[in-house]
């Protein structure tokens, strides 16, 4: 049941809202803006229903400190008022206020402006979901065409996107690069990074699928995919226009065979010039290619694919992530 916070100092005002309310929500009575925040002390409401006419603190004196407080100016806020003026409402607007409520107002209307207001996050979380499934599907779909195409990496999709999940959290919990990683959305960046090798459906199947380590000149041919990728998600999101999932998906593509002393490819990056998803990628895109077995190598145990990475830390591969991957 969602709570909200009645605040209030006329009592008859308090007994005619809670009534109306009560049999819907559950209802925290408070005849004043101090009392409200000695409450927020001990819980957060979903609402808050705040009267702009009270002594000692009013109304927009109380609205400025609930938007300056990081852990409540999220709260959504309605003021309850007798004004009628323009100025009072579009001042209160100005502040953030979700709504105004005339006194005396009307039990129907009264009621569904707060339905509204307090069931609005459910709807906008219900449809990023949706949007969310359906970006997962398309990935799905899209690295499962890849990875039909590459009869040598089974599974490498699957197995590197859960790798790229832990080792992200473990970062955060060691606080290694955990500034840059709050700013993103991890469940993006993980799902993204299922399109890491996206432009390999364009890579000729004499080469993409041969049985043999590759030649010189059909090595530089497998290089082009992370370009390929580049140009594929740029093409979607010149499309669609979506931007932050594909540009996540597109920074990995292109820059998770960049290494850390600037021998990688396609543009030579080096140090932290490598994007940090990109630095991410390259580990777990190592681990899992070495432990897995291809026409021409033989699968190396965790322990050697471990060796060989710490021994690539500062070449290859960013040397803070790699003692975190390594405990992991």
């Amino acid at each position: 049941m969602k709570t909200i916070f009645l605040v209030d100092d006329n009592a008859t005002n308090l007994t005619v809202a809670e009534d109306v309310l009560s049999r819907y929500y559950r209802v925290v009575s408070l005849s004043g803006a101090d009392k409200m925040f000695t409450a927020l002390k001990k819980f957060k409401p979903d609402l808050i229903l705040l009267d702009v006419e009270m002594p000692e603190i009013d109304g927009f004196d109380a609205m400025r400190k609930l938007k300056d407080s990081k852990e409540h100016q999220d709260i959504p806020v309605i003021f309850l008022t007798a004004k009628t003026d323009e100025e009072s409402e579009a001042h209160g607007i100005e502040m953030g206020a979700a709504d105004f409520i005339m006194k005396p107002f009307s039990e129907a209307v009264f009621l569904n402006r707060i339905k509204h207001h307090l069931h609005v996050d459910d709807v906008i979380r219900e449809r990023t979901e949706m949007l969310f499934n359906l970006k997962n599907g398309l990935v799905f779909a899209m690295a499962d065409l890849v990875e039909s195409r590459d009869k040598n990496t089974g599974g490498h999709i699957d197995r590197t996107s859960v790798y790229m999940q832990l080792l992200i959290e473990q970062m955060l919990t060691q606080k290694v690069y955990a500034d840059e990683i709050r700013t993103w959305n991890i469940d993006f960046v993980v799902s993204a990074s299922r399109l890491h090798d996206v432009g390999k459906i364009l890579i000729p199947d004499s080469v993409l699928n041969k049985p043999d380590k590759l030649t010189i000149e059909e090595f530089e041919i497998m290089k082009t995919h992370v370009l390929e990728g580049e140009r594929i998600i740029d093409n979607i999101i010149a499309r669609t226009g979506e931007a932050e999932f594909l540009t996540y998906a597109k920074t990995i593509a292109v820059s998770h065979h960049e290494k850390w002393n600037g021998t990688g490819y396609p543009y030579g990056l080096k140090g932290e010039e490598i994007p940090l998803m990109g630095r991410v990628m390259a580990i777990v895109d190592v681990y899992d290619a070495l432990i897995s077995e291809r026409p021409y190598k033989k699968a190396f145990s965790p322990e050697e694919a471990v060796a060989i990475i710490k021994k690539d830390a500062g070449t290859h591969f960013d040397p803070l992530i790699v003692p975190i991957f390594v405990a992991l």
